[in-house]
């Protein structure tokens, strides 16, 4: 089922990533692609990260890397990527964003690259996103520009998905 892309949203700790490692569980070869960067130094992120690590199969891959355009395009084992808003807050970091409002059109760009590569993918691809768009307006523009984006990256990637799931307290449902 190359043809098969598959979008887990929900809150933070919902259970999303557990969610995205089950559906693809039974595969043999998986490419792990950890969007988070490296974040030496931080014992918690650190103990995330080992908590990952120690549920996946020794046979699966690792990329770590927000370039996901090129892995997209490519013939390949199934891509589980962990996670979307990982990759947006890294892009926005990558073009400066949070110091240049205006540059969010540059971001915009790379959505759009993402989307298109999501949508033609000859892989089966498993990506996980929080939604973020569920609570209260965020005070600061910065903060209301990530959330926007956010926003923005998750329905277009939805669109263009064969499945989409919602995970709430370890539980995952269908959006139909």
């Amino acid at each position: 089922m190359p043809d098969q892309r598959t979008l887990i949203l929900g809150g933070a700790r919902s259970g999303k990533s557990i969610a995205a490692e089950r559906m693809l569980s039974a595969e043999a070869e998986v490419l792990y692609v950890a969007t988070g960067g490296d974040d030496s130094g931080n014992a918690e992120w650190a103990d995330r990260v080992a908590k990952h690590q120690a549920r996946r199969p020794s046979t699966w891959g690792l990329a770590e890397t927000i370039d996901l355009v090129p892995l997209l395009e490519s013939p390949g084992p199934p891509l589980l990527i962990d996670c979307l808003t990982l990759w947006l807050s890294r892009t926005m970091d990558a073009v400066d964003v949070w110091s240049d409002l205006s540059r969010a059109d540059q971001v915009d760009t790379r959505i759009t690259a993402l989307s298109d590569a999501w949508s033609s993918t000859p892989r089966r691809v498993v990506a996980v996103s929080n939604d973020v768009g569920s609570g209260i307006v965020p005070a600061d523009p910065a903060t209301r520009l990530f959330r926007d984006l956010m926003g923005r990256l998750n329905t277009t990637i939805s669109l263009s998905s064969t499945e989409v799931l919602w995970t709430i307290a370890g539980r995952t449902l269908p959006l139909t």
